[in-house]
């Protein structure tokens, strides 16, 4: 497996494609129900492209699969670490996440995530699949969900349908450090036949 494969771009190229053949779509009909460009798709699947959260988002909103079904990684073993130097980050608008683990219990796949806030600028989502668990873990977080607002602190957990628009923004002038949980049923999980599978992702089955 060459570097491109083993980056997220490369695993975004060849799971994006199949995905897409497994829906039936074509570049431009998913460019128009994502609003992503198609042009920028295609860059997508060429692995030439610079993958945003925003992007990401918007596709496994539009597909109807989970987020790790477009970044898949390796099975873990009985003992998994995942360090935060090898571990690549996917930013947003005003979000770093870091994938660390995937977990298939019964018919509930979960996708665990290391979240930064960052100051400065909001991060939106127009709703996506799954169920959204966040517990803060430094900083002062306000999360709307569609349109209710609250304020956490450390410690602090909210958990909602991801399908509603939701938003995270960093209170006081410092960035939030936090741990987000991703919760799928296991029909909402369209799992990919053989997948390209990065090392670099961390360990996620």
């Amino acid at each position: 497996m060459n570097d491109a494969e083993e980056s997220v771009r490369g695993v975004l190229a060849a799971n994006l494609k199949r995905v897409r053949a497994q829906r039936g779509l074509s570049l431009s009909e998913l460019s128009r129900q994502a609003g992503v460009g198609k042009a920028t798709l295609s860059q997508l699947e060429s692995g030439a492209g610079n993958p945003t959260l925003e992007t990401v988002l918007g596709l496994s909103r539009v597909l109807g699969v989970p987020i790790s079904d477009l970044v898949e990684a390796r099975p873990a073993g009985e003992v998994t670490v995942v360090r935060a130097a090898e571990t690549e980050v996917l930013s947003g608008r005003g979000v770093d996440l870091r994938p660390l683990r995937r977990i298939e219990s019964g018919d509930t796949v979960f996708e665990i995530y290391d979240q930064v806030v960052r100051t400065g600028a909001a991060q939106e989502s127009a709703g996506h699949t799954g169920t959204e668990h966040t517990v803060v873990q430094t900083g002062r977080l306000g999360v709307r969900v569609d349109g209710r607002e609250v304020e956490l602190g450390p410690g602090d957990y909210i958990g909602f349908d991801s399908a509603l628009p939701h938003a995270y923004t960093a209170l006081g002038g410092e960035q939030v450090r936090s741990v987000l949980v991703l919760q799928y049923r296991a029909e909402q999980h369209g799992h990919l036949a053989e997948p390209a599978r990065p090392a670099s992702w961390g360990l996620w089955h």
